[in-house]
């Protein structure tokens, strides 16, 4: 059940998509089936952050920010979205595996602000690292940057924290090939993985991407 704080100032609802998938390489059976399988998650990347470039171009007619605090009980998380957000779910494939990603995006101040739960078939590290390693490679090939990453700490609201990763990536995406700027984080939780990021035609203000981020923490 999602509950939301209420607010005083109305948003446009924000209906793009971003699900991150690209093939994680892996080892000796079934090359050939997950190189398609990497063709086509790849394609779908590129058509979803699309949507999603697209959208941080229609943000520019909403510039304010209207914060408030999104409760997410079902995926076990709470952040704080710059106006109110649309939902989306959509089946992936991860390594032949199919999973659920459930999106909730936002769209204020020229950038679009989005938080992804991929939903695992078990909380093992191996398939956590995979599916981390699949988001994080999606992301760098679609914007045609390296997949480089540094460890970062996300709290947890019970207090405490787990490590995740941090990336910045800025290139060109979309079918237009518009330069764009995102900063993401990805961190996985028992059986979800989460992809909080935020993507814009230029550096979002750094205030707001502290809102965001700071605000974000796992149940």
């Amino acid at each position: 059940m999602l509950r939301f704080d209420s607010c005083h100032v109305s948003s446009r609802r924000a209906a793009r998509r971003l699900s991150s998938t690209t093939a994680a390489p892996t080892a000796n059976t079934a090359a050939r089936t997950n190189r398609t399988a990497g063709s086509r998650h790849l394609r779908q990347l590129g058509r979803a952050l699309g949507s999603l470039c697209c959208a941080a171009i229609l943000a520019a007619c909403s510039p304010t920010y209207d914060w408030r605090t999104i409760m997410n009980n079902d995926n076990g998380y709470t952040v704080d979205l710059p106006a109110k957000p649309s939902l989306d779910e959509r089946q992936i494939d991860i390594d032949g595996k199919p999973m659920k990603m459930a999106m909730q995006t936002a769209e204020a101040g020229d950038a679009v602000f989005a938080v992804g739960t991929i939903m695992l078939p078990d909380d093992k590290p191996q398939t956590q690292q995979a599916t981390l390693d699949f988001l994080r490679a999606g992301l760098a090939r679609n914007l045609g940057v390296p997949p480089n990453a540094q460890a970062t700490p996300v709290p947890l609201a019970a207090g405490g924290q787990v490590t995740g990763l941090e990336v910045t990536f800025s290139g060109k995406a979309g079918p237009k090939q518009e330069f764009r700027v995102m900063h993401a984080r990805l961190v996985a939780k028992g059986r979800h993985v989460y992809q909080a990021a935020v993507i814009g035609q230029k550096e979002p203000p750094p205030e707001q991407l502290d809102q965001f981020f700071g605000s974000f923490k796992l149940y």
